[in-house]
């Protein structure tokens, strides 16, 4: 089985997925205890807001990031 190395979509969706669920999450929980921001939304969209915003985070980096090189052969 050939090994091929992890590309850097991977890589930067896997960082930027690691830092919103731990940073960006704890931010987030502060805005959700902060009433006022989220008030103009119903309390069941605003919880998909906030649980849709690591998952965007992490679309963009794997979106932004450019593919890894791979040789002709393998």
């Amino acid at each position: 089985m050939a090994r091929h190395a992890i590309e850097r979509k991977v890589r930067w969706a896997t960082a930027a997925s690691y830092l919103a669920s731990s940073g960006l999450l704890g931010v987030l929980a502060a805005v959700q205890d902060n009433a006022r921001i989220l008030e103009p939304l119903p309390d069941p969209i605003s919880a998909l807001v906030l649980a849709l915003v690591p998952s965007l985070v992490t679309f963009a980096a794997g979106w932004k990031a450019s593919h890894t090189p791979r040789s002709e052969g393998g």
